[in-house]
């Protein structure tokens, strides 16, 4: 049922991480995958080998999340590259953290264009390109659902602003049977949150389950929203976090 075949995808932020498990994921499930990256393309053509080493096609647009016009312009790329585009993931990241009283207006400006328009920009590209039965996935964080520590109000606003957009293009899109979700991670061992790091047992003390997740964890909900499996899911939140929200 998660057979993608066939299938073409963008995954921004797809170089490291929780970007890029999501797009060897994809790959591994049978679609071809465009990813975009800011720096490090090193790391991103080491994930567009693993992407052709399952016999899918890989891409990578170098392209940063916080210029609408590159974001743009990465879209139409990729659906050109590969032939057409079905499934696109808003994935690009960043995790701006001190007290919300230190924040400048350019540094909230450049969370909300990363996590908020980009998400929004990238959307209104893909589906000039996207058939009928499309799949957007945006990754949100469980923080905006629940902040269970301080220094992170600025990454929760922008956070946040996926929930009510996922929701409202769902209903939007669901005339053509394009399907609009969003999957929140919890504390996920990557280079940016890594499980032994300083803040990790502060972090665990509100984990159910008493363990960071993996990128894999994250990249297995996408695959399965991208797939046929999640053809009746829209609107929809998955929260991927081992229990810190319960």
């Amino acid at each position: 049922m998660n057979d993608l075949t066939g299938a073409a995808a963008l995954v921004t932020g797809g170089s490291r991480g929780i970007g890029a498990a999501i797009a060897r994921g994809l790959a591994a499930a049978g679609a071809d995958v465009a990813l975009t990256y800011r720096t490090g393309a090193d790391r991103a053509r080491k994930v567009v080998s693993d992407i052709e080493s399952h016999g899918r096609r890989g891409l990578a647009i170098q392209a940063d999340s916080a210029d609408a016009e590159q974001v743009t312009a990465a879209v139409h790329r990729a659906a050109d590259e590969l032939g057409r585009l079905d499934i696109l993931v808003n994935n690009a990241g960043i995790f701006p953290a001190k007290p919300f009283g230190e924040f400048t207006v350019d540094e909230i400006d450049h969370a909300l264009h990363i996590h908020a328009r980009a998400a929004f920009v990238a959307a209104q590209a893909a589906v000039t390109h996207m058939p009928e039965g499309g799949r957007i996935v945006s990754i949100g964080s469980n923080l905006s659902e629940r902040a269970i520590f301080g220094g992170v109000a600025l990454y929760n606003l922008s956070k946040s602003a996926l929930n009510g957009f996922t929701r409202a293009l769902a209903r939007e899109l669901g005339p053509r049977n394009i399907t609009v979700n969003l999957v929140q991670p919890g504390s996920t061992d990557t280079d940016m949150n890594p499980a032994d790091g300083a803040h990790a047992p502060r972090q665990l003390h509100f984990n159910a389950l008493g363990r960071y997740g993996r990128p894999d964890d994250i990249a297995a909900a996408v695959t399965f929203l991208a797939s046929p499996a999640g053809r009746s899911i829209t609107g929809a939140t998955l929260t991927v976090d081992n229990g810190t929200n319960a």
